[in-house]
């Protein structure tokens, strides 16, 4: 089930496909963030989606629940393979985007973010005012996201053995933060390699401008999947 997603992380179509178009191997999971999703709208979604492409749809959705309810229903009807919503904001509303992707009969899995991987322990109880540890209230987060029946979170490798300890090896953890050793590590904290994700039970791991970046994408893109499988 492990699989490499790229992160799209461009501002047009024709950037996204000028990338795309380097590959051979079309067979590939994208991650369509907020930048791209925004400046191109639902239709590219489709678009990539008629194309053959494995999209995770990375909104981060975090409203009131009748409001994520509504968004989730719109969304799960394009036939996305994931999507995800932000477990700050709480069961109802995650159930609530449950009860939206059943009603559709969809196959798309609803993912919550915990903590994002550019957050540190200082940062959350100094600024958030989270004063339980980073690991605690990432396993808490983990918790009421099973509670409210969706299919796994995102958090960083670094947490997953910790997550799937108290939710059981078949929950999802979609994993940013990954890098190789001699890479810068960004606007990134807590991050690992490839290999090192595997090693921790990460279900995917989400790559992005270590492959976007480069200027053979294709073999940094197979690199990471060699490392990860």
């Amino acid at each position: 089930m492990r699989d490499v997603i790229i992160a799209c992380d461009f501002s047009s179509k024709e950037e996204t496909l000028n990338f795309l178009n380097k590959f051979n191997n079309k067979n590939l999971f994208l991650k369509i963030g907020m930048e791209l999703f925004y400046s191109t709208g639902i239709d590219f979604v489709k678009e990539l989606k008629k194309e053959g492409y494995k999209i995770f749809l990375d909104l981060k959705l975090h409203d009131i629940p009748n409001t994520v309810y509504k968004t989730i229903k719109m969304l799960s009807n394009i036939g996305v393979d994931i999507i995800n919503v932000h477990a700050a904001g709480g069961i109802e509303m995650m159930q609530a985007a449950k009860k939206a992707i059943e009603e559709n009969k969809s196959k798309t899995q609803l993912i919550a973010v915990t903590q994002l991987t550019s957050i540190t322990e200082e940062v959350m109880q100094n600024e958030l005012l989270i004063k339980n540890t980073l690991i605690e209230t990432v396993i808490k987060y983990a918790q009421n996201t099973k509670k409210a029946n969706l299919d796994g979170i995102v958090c960083s490798p670094l947490e997953v053995k910790y997550v799937k300890e108290v939710c059981g090896s078949d929950f999802i953890c979609v994993t940013p933060g990954i890098r190789f050793l001699q890479s810068s590590k960004d606007d990134q904290k807590r991050v690992t390699t490839p290999q090192q994700a595997k090693e921790l039970g990460s279900t995917y791991i989400v790559v992005g401008r270590v492959i976007t970046s480069s200027d053979n994408p294709e073999e940094v893109y197979n690199i990471c999947v060699e490392e990860f499988k």
